[in-house]
């Protein structure tokens, strides 16, 4: 596959540390949610960054589909990714699990529906989670 872009970002300390893109542009405090065991310190995890990145992602792969559909995807679109953290089953670590929900005002919920089911095909978070993760989604 040809590469059309590539960034680099780092993670110093853990999910208790600080992360940032080599850019810049993305520059946070890690902190550790109380339920993991952590202090609620301000700040973001791993999980959120990835809700962000997927959510976002997924907007964009639903804006392609519909484009190519001849669609119009009106600017307060949204897709809000849920992103939660556990045990796995087999006690050999900890699993995520995600759900994405998308709404479309003003677009047929079975015309969203469609472009949903194809933008599952074309998002790269879905395609990387793809036998790996459960993704529900849902229009609302």
């Amino acid at each position: 596959m040809p590469i059309l872009y590539t960034t680099k970002a780092f993670a110093t300390g853990g999910r208790a540390g600080h992360g940032a893109s080599e850019d810049g542009v993305v520059d946070v405090t890690l902190t550790v949610p109380k339920e993991l065991g952590g202090d609620g310190a301000r700040g973001t995890n791993p999980e959120q960054l990835f809700a962000t990145g997927y959510s976002a992602c997924f907007l964009g792969a639903l804006k392609f589909v519909a484009g190519k559909e001849k669609v119009k995807i009106p600017e307060d679109a949204k897709v809000t990714a849920t992103v939660g953290i556990g045990p796995r089953e087999d006690g050999g670590g900890f699993g995520i699990e995600a759900a994405l929900q998308v709404s479309v005002p003003g677009v047929d919920k079975a015309v969203v529906e469609d472009l949903v089911k194809k933008a599952h095909v074309v998002c790269p978070y879905s395609h990387a989670t793809r036998g790996n993760l459960d993704v529900k989604t849902t229009v609302v």
